[in-house]
Protein backbone atom coordinates (compact mmCIF):
# COMPACT_ATOMS: atom_id res chain seq x y z
CA UNK A 1 0.00 0.00 0.00
CA UNK A 2 1.53 3.55 -0.79
CA UNK A 3 2.02 6.00 1.79
CA UNK A 4 -0.52 8.08 2.58
CA UNK A 5 0.60 11.85 1.19
CA UNK A 6 1.18 12.91 4.56
CA UNK A 7 4.06 11.06 4.63
CA UNK A 8 5.79 11.43 1.10
CA UNK A 9 7.94 13.81 -0.24
CA UNK A 10 5.82 15.43 -2.65
CA UNK A 11 6.82 18.95 -4.89
CA UNK A 12 3.88 20.86 -6.16
CA UNK A 13 5.12 22.21 -9.59
CA UNK A 14 3.63 25.09 -11.62
CA UNK A 15 3.24 24.19 -15.50
CA UNK A 16 5.60 27.08 -16.47
CA UNK A 17 8.74 24.90 -14.25
CA UNK A 18 7.80 21.87 -16.09
CA UNK A 19 7.06 22.95 -19.12
CA UNK A 20 8.25 25.21 -21.57
CA UNK A 21 5.13 28.31 -22.24
CA UNK A 22 7.07 30.74 -24.03
CA UNK A 23 4.75 31.16 -26.69
CA UNK A 24 1.58 30.80 -24.57
CA UNK A 25 2.60 32.97 -22.14
CA UNK A 26 3.60 35.34 -25.16
CA UNK A 27 -0.65 34.56 -26.07
CA UNK A 28 -1.30 35.39 -22.81
CA UNK A 29 0.44 38.81 -22.46
CA UNK A 30 -0.36 40.08 -25.74
CA UNK A 31 -4.17 38.64 -25.86
CA UNK A 32 -5.55 38.27 -22.88
CA UNK A 33 -6.97 35.15 -20.63
CA UNK A 34 -9.73 34.58 -23.48
CA UNK A 35 -6.80 34.39 -26.44
CA UNK A 36 -5.14 32.54 -23.98
CA UNK A 37 -8.10 30.07 -23.64
CA UNK A 38 -8.77 29.83 -27.60
CA UNK A 39 -4.89 29.27 -28.29
CA UNK A 40 -4.87 26.31 -25.87
CA UNK A 41 -7.75 24.90 -26.76
CA UNK A 42 -6.81 25.19 -30.70
CA UNK A 43 -3.00 23.28 -29.75
CA UNK A 44 -4.95 20.85 -27.02
CA UNK A 45 -3.11 18.33 -28.98
CA UNK A 46 0.11 20.12 -29.79
CA UNK A 47 2.73 18.27 -26.80
CA UNK A 48 4.35 21.32 -25.04
CA UNK A 49 8.47 20.97 -25.10
CA UNK A 50 10.29 20.48 -21.90
CA UNK A 51 10.83 22.82 -19.20
CA UNK A 52 13.51 24.04 -16.78
CA UNK A 53 12.81 21.71 -14.06
CA UNK A 54 11.90 19.16 -16.38
CA UNK A 55 14.95 16.56 -16.29
CA UNK A 56 14.57 17.04 -12.21
CA UNK A 57 11.00 16.22 -12.14
CA UNK A 58 11.10 13.10 -14.37
CA UNK A 59 14.29 11.51 -12.50
CA UNK A 60 12.56 12.57 -8.95
CA UNK A 61 9.66 10.15 -10.10
CA UNK A 62 11.68 7.65 -11.05
CA UNK A 63 12.51 7.35 -7.56
CA UNK A 64 9.51 5.41 -7.61
CA UNK A 65 10.31 2.34 -9.94
CA UNK A 66 12.26 1.32 -7.27
CA UNK A 67 9.59 1.23 -4.42
CA UNK A 68 6.52 0.44 -5.74
CA UNK A 69 4.63 -1.30 -2.94
CA UNK A 70 5.39 2.36 -0.67
CA UNK A 71 5.61 4.99 -3.97
CA UNK A 72 7.73 7.61 -1.11
CA UNK A 73 7.53 10.40 -3.64
CA UNK A 74 4.85 12.78 -5.31
CA UNK A 75 4.57 15.15 -7.73
CA UNK A 76 1.54 17.63 -7.84
CA UNK A 77 0.69 19.92 -10.14
CA UNK A 78 -0.64 23.93 -9.40
CA UNK A 79 -1.69 25.69 -11.70
CA UNK A 80 -2.88 29.36 -12.23
CA UNK A 81 -4.58 27.41 -15.34
CA UNK A 82 -8.83 26.50 -15.83
CA UNK A 83 -9.55 23.13 -16.00
CA UNK A 84 -10.21 23.62 -19.42
CA UNK A 85 -6.70 25.11 -20.22
CA UNK A 86 -4.92 22.74 -18.42
CA UNK A 87 -5.76 19.78 -20.51
CA UNK A 88 -3.00 20.56 -22.35
CA UNK A 89 -0.41 20.29 -19.95
CA UNK A 90 -2.20 17.15 -18.52
CA UNK A 91 -2.19 15.87 -22.44
CA UNK A 92 1.48 16.36 -22.65
CA UNK A 93 2.24 15.12 -18.62
CA UNK A 94 0.69 11.66 -20.29
CA UNK A 95 3.15 11.99 -23.18
CA UNK A 96 6.16 12.14 -21.55
CA UNK A 97 4.54 9.24 -19.52
CA UNK A 98 5.11 10.83 -16.14
CA UNK A 99 3.36 9.79 -13.32
CA UNK A 100 1.72 13.00 -11.99
CA UNK A 101 -1.99 12.46 -11.45
CA UNK A 102 -3.13 14.95 -8.95
CA UNK A 103 -3.36 18.62 -9.71
CA UNK A 104 -4.85 21.93 -8.38
CA UNK A 105 -6.38 24.60 -11.34
CA UNK A 106 -7.36 27.85 -9.45
CA UNK A 107 -8.05 29.51 -13.19
CA UNK A 108 -6.11 32.21 -12.49
CA UNK A 109 -5.56 32.88 -9.08
CA UNK A 110 -2.25 31.85 -7.87
CA UNK A 111 -1.95 28.25 -6.20
CA UNK A 112 0.51 28.86 -3.23
CA UNK A 113 -1.88 28.92 -0.26
CA UNK A 114 -2.61 24.95 -1.27
CA UNK A 115 1.01 23.89 -0.85
CA UNK A 116 0.30 22.97 2.98
CA UNK A 117 -2.99 20.75 1.84
CA UNK A 118 -0.54 18.67 -0.39
CA UNK A 119 2.28 18.28 2.09
CA UNK A 120 4.60 19.70 -0.16
CA UNK A 121 8.15 20.43 0.19
CA UNK A 122 8.78 22.71 -2.91
CA UNK A 123 7.03 24.69 -4.78
CA UNK A 124 8.36 25.23 -8.26
CA UNK A 125 7.26 28.08 -10.72
CA UNK A 126 8.37 30.43 -13.12
CA UNK A 127 6.03 33.18 -11.60
CA UNK A 128 8.31 35.18 -8.95
CA UNK A 129 5.07 36.59 -7.91
CA UNK A 130 3.81 33.59 -6.89
CA UNK A 131 7.40 32.27 -5.20
CA UNK A 132 7.87 35.14 -3.09
CA UNK A 133 3.89 35.40 -1.92
CA UNK A 134 4.73 31.44 -0.98
CA UNK A 135 7.89 32.29 0.80
CA UNK A 136 6.44 35.36 2.63
CA UNK A 137 3.65 32.51 3.84
CA UNK A 138 6.78 30.36 4.85
CA UNK A 139 6.30 28.08 2.21
CA UNK A 140 8.94 26.61 0.40
CA UNK A 141 9.58 27.65 -2.76
CA UNK A 142 11.84 28.58 -5.64
CA UNK A 143 11.98 30.66 -8.73
CA UNK A 144 13.20 28.53 -11.92
CA UNK A 145 15.53 30.47 -14.01
CA UNK A 146 15.41 30.68 -17.95
CA UNK A 147 18.31 28.17 -19.05
CA UNK A 148 19.03 25.53 -21.54
CA UNK A 149 16.65 22.19 -20.96
CA UNK A 150 19.20 18.96 -21.78
CA UNK A 151 17.63 15.58 -20.22
CA UNK A 152 19.99 13.00 -21.19
CA UNK A 153 17.74 9.60 -21.15
CA UNK A 154 21.14 7.56 -20.47
CA UNK A 155 21.66 9.48 -17.34
CA UNK A 156 19.50 7.72 -14.67
CA UNK A 157 20.96 9.61 -11.60
CA UNK A 158 19.58 12.38 -9.81
CA UNK A 159 22.07 15.68 -8.92
CA UNK A 160 20.78 18.29 -6.60
CA UNK A 161 23.35 21.19 -5.25
CA UNK A 162 21.91 23.69 -2.53
CA UNK A 163 23.45 27.14 -1.11
CA UNK A 164 23.73 27.01 2.30
CA UNK A 165 22.69 29.83 4.27
CA UNK A 166 19.23 31.49 2.86
CA UNK A 167 18.54 28.40 1.49
CA UNK A 168 18.93 25.54 3.88
CA UNK A 169 19.76 27.19 6.73
CA UNK A 170 18.29 30.54 8.00
CA UNK A 171 19.78 34.08 6.87
CA UNK A 172 21.04 34.61 10.31
CA UNK A 173 25.09 34.52 9.15
CA UNK A 174 24.63 36.13 5.71
CA UNK A 175 22.66 39.34 8.15
CA UNK A 176 25.81 39.77 10.20
CA UNK A 177 27.65 39.68 6.42
CA UNK A 178 25.52 42.01 4.79
CA UNK A 179 25.84 44.59 7.67
CA UNK A 180 28.61 45.83 7.22
CA UNK A 181 30.37 43.36 4.20
CA UNK A 182 33.14 42.34 6.70
CA UNK A 183 34.08 39.13 6.73
CA UNK A 184 36.07 38.80 9.30
CA UNK A 185 33.00 39.88 11.71
CA UNK A 186 31.23 37.17 9.46
CA UNK A 187 33.96 34.78 10.50
CA UNK A 188 34.12 35.87 14.17
CA UNK A 189 30.57 35.25 14.43
CA UNK A 190 30.43 31.51 13.20
CA UNK A 191 33.47 31.02 15.65
CA UNK A 192 31.43 31.78 18.97
CA UNK A 193 28.41 30.29 17.75
CA UNK A 194 30.28 27.01 16.62
CA UNK A 195 28.38 24.78 18.43
CA UNK A 196 24.92 26.31 18.10
CA UNK A 197 22.73 24.77 14.94
CA UNK A 198 21.74 27.49 12.91
CA UNK A 199 17.82 27.31 12.47
CA UNK A 200 16.06 25.62 9.54
CA UNK A 201 15.68 27.49 6.36
CA UNK A 202 13.24 27.59 3.70
CA UNK A 203 14.12 24.33 2.06
CA UNK A 204 15.50 22.53 5.28
CA UNK A 205 12.43 20.25 4.94
CA UNK A 206 13.30 19.35 1.57
CA UNK A 207 17.03 18.51 1.99
CA UNK A 208 15.90 16.41 5.57
CA UNK A 209 13.37 14.48 3.09
CA UNK A 210 15.76 14.00 0.14
CA UNK A 211 18.65 12.70 2.61
CA UNK A 212 15.91 10.11 3.91
CA UNK A 213 15.53 8.66 0.61
CA UNK A 214 19.06 8.30 0.43
CA UNK A 215 19.05 6.22 3.41
CA UNK A 216 16.46 4.10 1.98
CA UNK A 217 18.62 3.56 -1.14
CA UNK A 218 21.45 2.75 1.65
CA UNK A 219 19.10 0.26 2.89
CA UNK A 220 18.55 -0.87 -0.67
CA UNK A 221 22.43 -1.57 -1.94
CA UNK A 222 22.77 -3.43 1.53
CA UNK A 223 19.82 -5.94 0.25
CA UNK A 224 21.15 -6.07 -3.05
CA UNK A 225 25.02 -5.08 -3.88
CA UNK A 226 24.06 -4.15 -7.35
CA UNK A 227 21.56 -1.79 -6.96
CA UNK A 228 22.61 1.65 -8.39
CA UNK A 229 21.81 4.57 -6.30
CA UNK A 230 19.66 7.29 -7.95
CA UNK A 231 20.19 10.53 -5.28
CA UNK A 232 23.62 12.29 -5.38
CA UNK A 233 23.05 15.83 -3.00
CA UNK A 234 25.64 18.64 -3.05
CA UNK A 235 26.17 21.58 -0.92
CA UNK A 236 27.59 24.12 -2.52
CA UNK A 237 28.66 27.43 -0.54
CA UNK A 238 30.65 30.39 -0.24
CA UNK A 239 31.95 29.97 3.16
CA UNK A 240 35.53 29.00 3.73
CA UNK A 241 37.25 27.74 7.06
CA UNK A 242 36.87 28.34 10.09
CA UNK A 243 33.01 29.00 9.39
CA UNK A 244 32.71 25.90 7.78
CA UNK A 245 32.25 24.08 11.09
CA UNK A 246 29.06 25.48 12.23
CA UNK A 247 27.85 24.13 8.50
CA UNK A 248 29.02 20.93 9.98
CA UNK A 249 27.49 21.41 13.08
CA UNK A 250 23.96 21.99 12.19
CA UNK A 251 23.30 18.86 9.37
CA UNK A 252 25.00 16.61 12.53
CA UNK A 253 22.27 18.52 14.80
CA UNK A 254 19.92 17.74 12.38
CA UNK A 255 20.70 13.63 11.12
CA UNK A 256 21.36 14.66 7.67
CA UNK A 257 24.59 14.84 5.55
CA UNK A 258 25.46 15.68 1.66
CA UNK A 259 27.52 13.42 -0.21
CA UNK A 260 29.79 16.69 -1.30
CA UNK A 261 29.96 19.76 0.25
CA UNK A 262 31.85 22.40 -1.12
CA UNK A 263 33.56 25.43 1.03
CA UNK A 264 34.75 27.86 -2.03
CA UNK A 265 35.75 31.03 -0.01
CA UNK A 266 33.96 33.21 -2.72
CA UNK A 267 35.23 30.98 -5.61
CA UNK A 268 32.20 30.84 -8.34
CA UNK A 269 30.34 28.28 -7.81
CA UNK A 270 29.91 27.70 -11.69
CA UNK A 271 33.18 26.14 -11.49
CA UNK A 272 32.28 23.41 -9.46
CA UNK A 273 28.89 23.10 -10.99
CA UNK A 274 30.40 22.74 -14.04
CA UNK A 275 31.49 19.46 -13.31
CA UNK A 276 29.09 18.41 -10.43
CA UNK A 277 26.19 19.41 -13.70
CA UNK A 278 23.21 19.36 -11.05
CA UNK A 279 19.47 18.79 -12.44
CA UNK A 280 18.60 21.67 -10.19
CA UNK A 281 21.02 24.03 -8.34
CA UNK A 282 19.17 26.29 -5.46
CA UNK A 283 20.62 29.53 -4.27
CA UNK A 284 19.19 32.78 -2.55
CA UNK A 285 21.36 35.33 -4.44
CA UNK A 286 21.25 35.56 -8.11
CA UNK A 287 24.89 36.88 -8.63
CA UNK A 288 25.39 33.16 -7.80
CA UNK A 289 23.15 31.66 -10.05
CA UNK A 290 24.67 31.52 -13.32
CA UNK A 291 26.89 28.66 -15.69
CA UNK A 292 29.19 28.98 -18.40
CA UNK A 293 27.23 27.19 -20.94
CA UNK A 294 23.83 28.24 -19.39
CA UNK A 295 22.60 25.02 -19.42
CA UNK A 296 22.36 23.99 -15.30
CA UNK A 297 18.89 24.48 -14.26
CA UNK A 298 19.18 27.05 -11.86
CA UNK A 299 16.64 27.91 -8.91
CA UNK A 300 16.43 31.35 -7.07
CA UNK A 301 15.04 31.42 -3.65
CA UNK A 302 14.27 35.04 -3.14
CA UNK A 303 14.52 34.53 0.48
CA UNK A 304 16.07 36.58 3.68
CA UNK A 305 18.38 39.38 4.26
CA UNK A 306 20.10 39.00 0.55
CA UNK A 307 17.04 39.75 -1.29
CA UNK A 308 15.74 42.71 0.68
CA UNK A 309 16.22 46.31 -0.95
CA UNK A 310 19.58 48.00 0.80
CA UNK A 311 17.95 50.64 3.50
CA UNK A 312 18.88 53.91 2.04
CA UNK A 313 21.70 56.07 3.81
Amino acid sequence: MAYPIEHKLVIGIASSALFDLTESHKIYLEGGAEEYRKYQERHIDVILGKGVAFPFIRRFLSINKHYAQSSPVEVVLLSRNSPETGLRVMNSIAHYQLDISRACFVTGKSPYTYLPAFNTSLFLSANEEDVRNALAANYPAGLVLPSRTEDDDDDGELRVAFDFDGVIADDESETVFKRNNDVAEFHAHERERVAIPHQPGPLADLFQKLSLMQRLEERAQRRDPGYKKILRIAIITARSAPSHERVVTTLKSWGVSANETFFLGGMEKSRVLGIFKPHIFFDDQLSHLKSVGGNIPMVHVPFGVANRPPIPV
